[in-house]
């Protein structure tokens, strides 16, 4: 049997994504796209009237998408300044994510019926070079990591209860609507992206969700859910049903992403054999 070092071997993702209208909203406005091939996950919640949001999480999630399937070879170019700052990676979701706020923008402006739509964004890109995850969001869609039996938040929500009120009391800030964001994909010509990333070792788990999961679900609960089974199809549908039973007040939106050692690494190691990957893209 061959020892396998669990920091240098090839890594596989096991993923599923799945979105649900909830208990109680007539129409889905979230969105959620996979790109396997370029390790690329994403999800969007919609906002506006007239199901404006629908068209506004869809733009996002399909056009970001899209940038990653036509940026994918060495020779590509991208339509945006090149940050020496950050890691070529950071830059390919920063431009992604940017020119999906454009079109929302501009669409919003163009069409009457569109005007006010906006969308939450959470993506996050795995490179197998760095062995790390990376991600880009903006509004309150939430990035998870769990490992080792614990679950980190690996975003801050841009909502009104985080905002920095120095003089505010944390009585009064629990007070605050929760559900009001303070930045969104569409509500202007430019947005202001929070960018950040972590190291990546097999067993870790990854979840990309909607409000309408982290609103529903507390993270003790998300953890749990996880935790009971490898199965990402499964776990999957469970985080949906959580939410459900608990009331299902917004579309509920999730991805998860196992991080194992490769097919070809483990039937090196030992002779047992692993299922297929589980990838689903969806607009």
């Amino acid at each position: 049997m061959t020892i396998l070092d669990p920091m240098v071997a090839p890594l596989l993702l096991r993923a599923c994504g799945l979105t649900d209208v909830g208990r109680q909203r007539e129409h889905n406005e979230d969105s959620l796209a996979m790109v396997p091939d370029q390790g690329l996950f994403v999800v969007a919640d919609g906002m506006g009237g007239h199901q404006a949001g629908d068209i506004a999480s869809n733009l996002a999630t399909q056009l970001i998408a899209d940038f990653f399937e036509s940026t994918g070879g060495d020779e590509s170019t991208w339509p945006s300044n090149f940050d020496r700052n950050l890691s070529d990676e950071e830059n390919r979701l920063l431009t992604g994510i940017h020119l999906a706020n454009r079109r929302i923008f501009e669409q919003s402006r163009q069409n009457r019926a569109y005007q006010g739509m906006g969308t939450t964004v959470v993506g996050a890109l795995f490179s197998e070079r760095s062995r790390r995850f990376y991600f880009g969001h903006v509004g309150d869609s939430r990035a998870y990591r769990i490992r080792e039996g614990k679950i980190d938040q690996l975003t801050r929500d841009h909502s009104l209860q985080n905002e920095p009120f120095p003089n505010m009391t944390e009585a009064e800030r629990q007070e605050l609507p929760r559900n009001v964001i303070t930045r969104a994909l569409g509500m202007d010509g430019a947005v202001n992206v929070d960018l950040n990333s972590t190291d990546v070792v097999p067993g870790d788990v990854y979840l990309l969700c909607s409000d309408g999961l982290s609103s529903m679900v507390p993270d003790e609960a998300i953890l749990g859910v996880v935790a009971s089974t490898d199965d990402v199809k499964v776990a999957c549908a469970k985080l949906i049903q959580a939410a459900n039973d608990q009331g299902g007040e917004d579309n509920i939106t999730a991805i998860l992403i196992r991080v194992d050692m490769s097919i070809e690494s483990l039937e090196e190691a030992t002779t047992q054999e692993i299922g297929p990957d589980t990838f689903r893209r969806m607009k």
